[in-house]
């Protein structure tokens, strides 16, 4: 298969993920419009006014993005589902949108392709490889000393106010079960970039030698 048909491939089986996020996204919200207004008729019948009910306070939240999403098993054929937030990113200019960079071994042996999405960077590890969380050295190499450590170095500076909270760096893990579904990494500028890409490869690739192996 040419590189431009792999291309071609992943980028409609992305679409497709899409597709399915977003139909069960536009269930979810009409479940919750109605589980709120079933809220709102007990605490009316309950003597509450409507605006009793805008003066209770919200309980303010802290809670940082989550670094993994992780979603339920399912049964093939079924394509897994994708969940995605959008974040404002710096741009990267030597990559514009919906380019796809395949990640290979040495020996030409696909491990990912990584695609830019609207400036948010995909990482599609090749599923027939089934790359699992548990095989290191993802977690104590990729996760803790690189896209970790890239995440607190911005936390700290946005907590020094040198950079808005729109613009730090931040990542998700989307699995299904222990298998790594996709890695989504927003506001990577071009320095980090080559970083990534390095550490991704070397990662995937020392993963693959050990599945290999055992």
């Amino acid at each position: 298969m040419s590189q431009d048909q792999e291309k071609m491939k992943s980028l409609i089986a992305f679409k497709r993920r899409l597709e399915d996020q977003l139909e069960k996204l536009c269930i979810e919200t009409k479940e919750v419009q109605a589980a709120l207004d079933t809220v709102n008729g007990i605490l009316l019948d309950k003597g509450f006014k409507r605006g009793d009910l805008k003066e209770v306070p919200e309980t303010p939240s802290s809670s940082p993005i989550p670094k993994e999403v992780i979603l339920p098993k399912q049964e093939p054929p079924s394509p897994p589902k994708v969940i995605i937030q959008h974040t404002p990113a710096a741009p990267i200019s030597q990559y514009p949108d919906h380019e796809v960079i395949p990640l290979k071994t040495m020996t030409e042996e696909p491990l990912a392709l990584v695609y830019f999405e609207k400036q948010i960077m995909h990482v599609l590890p090749d599923e027939s490889k089934n790359f699992s969380v548990n095989t290191p050295p993802f977690t104590n190499f990729l996760v803790e000393k690189v896209l970790a450590k890239m995440q607190e170095k911005d936390a700290e500076l946005v907590r020094l106010k040198q950079l808005t909270p729109d613009r730090m760096f931040a990542f998700n893990i989307i699995r299904e079960g222990d298998l790594i579904r996709e890695i989504v990494v927003r506001n990577v500028d071009e320095e980090r970039l080559k970083e990534l890409k390095s550490s991704l490869r070397w990662t995937f690739e020392k993963m693959y030698e050990k599945m290999k192996s055992s």
